[in-house]
């Protein structure tokens, strides 16, 4: 999969680098009419959401495969209409994408989390869910993991999703650069991975925490959609 650009729009969203990077040398601001601003010398970076729009930032950097991790408090209250998203994607028509997103919500509902994968351009492979705890009240660690075997969500180290490669013609293997955006969202902490990212998958108790999460959490899953069935299901839902 060609993962091309770490995203994230925001409300009142403040993410900070870690390792020794610099916003200043490392991203760019792609939309927000100086709604988002480079803070701390380059160590911070602010995102801001007002009644005209919010804002969003990219890496100038292109990745193979890699791991992002993302620090997010939710803003609590009316957020419908608005999203919370870090995504990574390739360019053109038949990009490739991996989206990690909040939906809004009318006050007193919970948040949904939305994931999807594109691959060659195809997309409508979301699965989403409520989280089982409330993630307005603190931050918690947001995690995207993809290399040539896995795309792998997870939640504060929980997998809630893994999305197998089951052939090189899903996940075509060039480079993507991380576009991140936030609405109504705070968010600390980028941080790339290194090392075991490259071959990780999950082990037999982490599968098996996975499908907790998923028989307890999950409220869509495109794979159990009848619709989706009627229409022929894709490889990868027929993986175990």
């Amino acid at each position: 999969m060609r993962t091309v650009a770490l995203g994230i729009v925001a409300m009142a969203c403040l993410v900070a680098v870690a390792r020794g990077g610099n916003f200043f040398q490392d991203s760019e601001m792609t939309w927000g009419d100086g709604r988002g601003k480079v803070v701390d010398g380059g160590r911070g970076l602010d995102l801001t959401l007002d009644k005209t729009s919010g804002s969003g930032f990219q890496s100038k950097t292109e990745y193979l495969f890699g791991k992002i991790d993302m620090q997010i408090k939710l803003v609590p209250g009316n957020s419908a209409g608005t999203v919370t998203t870090f995504y990574l994607s390739s360019q053109g028509a038949a990009h490739d994408e991996i989206d990690f997103e909040f939906l809004g919500n009318v006050t007193g509902e919970p948040y949904t989390l939305h994931t999807n994968v594109f691959a060659k351009g195809q997309g409508q492979r979301e699965q989403q869910f409520r989280l089982w705890f409330d993630p307005t009240k603190a931050f918690h660690t947001y995690s995207i993991i993809w290399n040539p075997q896995h795309v792998i969500f997870a939640v504060d180290g929980t997998a809630i999703r893994d999305f197998k490669n089951h052939d090189a013609c899903v996940m075509s293997g060039g480079a993507q650069r991380c576009p991140a955006g936030t609405m109504e969202a705070s968010a600390a902490g980028a941080n790339g991975g290194s090392g075991s990212w490259w071959n990780q998958e999950l082990s037999g108790m982490g599968y098996r925490r996975m499908r907790w999460v998923q028989r307890k959490f999950m409220i869509y899953n495109y794979c159990t959609d009848p619709k989706r069935v009627a229409q022929g299901l894709p490889a990868e839902c027929k993986l175990r």
